[in-house]
């Protein structure tokens, strides 16, 4: 057993089946998660970044063992700015200023990562950094919903009929104890937004729920939706 993990440390053809293998899994089941949500990078594109970057380094490898003399890195190093490129196609801002994509695209860099270790020979800490990485994604992600849940700060998207509007929501949210930090306003002049809407910065009391400031915006005349990003 010994000398079999020995053999998977070196380069040779058995090691980089091995690798190019593992790379798969571990990509398509990450990609899994966000392919369920519907993200724009799912299972198929996470599996194929850390397939890409485990094969970059196995190039690498094969160069420095045929007796050309290159620096073993540089091909890696271009593939951890190289996929930024491609992280940044899956962050989008949706017509509510609600950003979306950021975690598909931290998984995408993070896999291409996990495959240059791969890639490497690096096993343990690619499987360590795999299994974070699913924790990150599943478990870690529902504890930030609660976090969120219990924060004292929040975004609020509103949509209302007129301008006139966004004084009541200003009195009602002082009423209830509420700090306002920003109003960013939107006209709603495109397809996107017909109504015009605003998304309100505050910091709310200790004993206040986030449901209560929501539920207070949407009992005003005028007010069409309410949304906390």
């Amino acid at each position: 057993m010994k000398e079999f993990f020995e053999m998977l440390s070196e380069y040779n053809a058995v090691s980089a089946i091995v690798r190019l293998t593992l790379a798969i899994v571990c990509g398509g089941i990450i990609g899994i998660d966000r392919g369920r949500k519907r993200r724009p990078a799912g299972f198929r594109t996470h599996m194929i970044v850390c397939l890409g970057a485990t094969l970059t380094m196995l190039i690498s490898q094969h160069l420095i063992t045929s007796g050309y003399i290159t620096d073993v890195s540089r091909l890696g190093a271009q593939v951890v700015s190289g996929i930024g490129f491609l992280g940044a196609g899956t962050i989008i801002v949706t017509g509510r200023q609600k950003i979306k994509g950021l975690t598909t695209a931290a998984g995408l860099w993070a896999s291409a990562c996990m495959g240059l270790a791969i890639g490497a020979g690096f096993y343990i800490g690619a499987v360590v950094g795999f299994l974070f990485m699913i924790l990150a994604m599943t478990v870690f992600s529902k504890i930030e919903s609660k976090l969120v849940l219990v924060a004292r700060n929040m975004n609020i998207y509103v949509e209302y009929t007129s301008g006139s509007d966004v004084g009541k929501m200003i009195d009602a949210l002082k009423g209830l104890g509420v700090k306002i930090y920003d109003i960013e306003v939107n006209r709603g002049k495109n397809a996107d937004s017909p109504y015009p809407g605003c998304v309100i910065s505050v910091r709310i009391p200790r004993s206040l729920a986030h449901s209560s400031v929501m539920a207070e915006l949407v009992s005003l005349d005028g007010v069409r939706t309410v949304e906390e990003i």
